[in-house]
């Protein structure tokens, strides 16, 4: 079963558990501005609500991922922020989410684009095409969590050269850093992403990932011993879920699982 919503920046379709999130402003090669922000917000928040989607995938309209920030109002597109400022990105951060957010990083991300993208679980990248978050060559800095998550990603050392010098590069040096797990020509970012979503949309427990996902995430601010009682506390409530039995009725008898737990983590309320 397949459903659309209509959004004026962006396209979302659901389709098999799957649900895909295409920035579209073609004409900006998709650059954050007119309500996008919001409009993303909204779909990640439609797609949380929603226990039928099970994996998100974040993609753009071809050529490119995301070009930034819009900078169609000039000189004062940094310079006059507007009440409400926050350098958060979005409302709602990839990683809050309880489904895997994967990054189909299809063409070129800048700035905004690619803190965007660091946001999510997973992501995939075009070789060719060219990253960078490059703000502090607009004469700001860079936004979106980027200073917590890029040491936790790819070390100090990497990160602090990525931005500190604003400079851009390919896909081969960004999964090299770490920033990413593939790298694919352009036409096959997608479709990887999409065979990646559908594999865990169809065979992972989806009680079981929401957790897993939650604490990674939580894991960069919990010392070993934390890890190690939310790890056991995880357990004994999935343990305690008809889903433990049927992940080895399924294993066992050679058919897919037939899950009936919801995606959320069954610790966390």
């Amino acid at each position: 079963m397949s459903s659309s919503l209509e959004y004026r920046t962006l396209l979302l379709t659901i389709d098999g558990g799957v649900a895909t999130i295409t920035l579209n402003r073609p004409k900006q090669r998709n650059a954050v501005g007119d309500g996008m922000r919001d409009e993303l917000a909204d779909a990640y928040r439609t797609c949380e609500r929603d226990d039928e989607v099970r994996v998100i995938v974040l993609t753009g309209t071809p050529p490119a991922f995301c070009a930034g920030a819009d900078l169609g109002e000039g000189e004062d597109t940094f310079a006059a922020p507007g009440s409400g400022f926050t350098a958060a990105g979005i409302d709602v951060p990839a990683w809050t989410l309880s489904k895997p957010v994967i990054a189909a990083v299809n063409g070129h991300a800048i700035g905004l684009g690619l803190t965007l993208a660091l946001q999510c679980d997973i992501r995939f990248f075009a070789a060719d095409a060219r990253y960078g978050v490059v703000q502090v060559r607009r004469g700001v800095v860079a936004d979106a969590y980027s200073h917590w998550v890029l040491p936790r990603l790819v070390g100090i050392a990497n990160a602090a050269e990525i931005l500190l010098t604003g400079a851009t590069f390919d896909g081969r040096r960004a999964v090299a850093l770490g920033l990413g797990s593939r790298m694919l020509d352009a036409d096959e970012v997608l479709p990887a992403a999409m065979e990646l979503a559908r594999d865990i949309a169809e065979n992972t427990a989806p009680m079981s990932v929401a957790a897993s996902k939650r604490l990674l995430w939580d894991s960069f601010d919990l010392d070993r011993a934390a890890v190690g009682r939310r790890e056991t506390d995880i357990h004994l409530a999935l343990m305690g879920h008809d889903d433990a039995k049927e992940g080895v009725r399924a294993h066992l008898a050679g058919r897919p699982p037939k899950w009936t737990g919801r995606p959320a983590d069954p610790t966390r309320g």
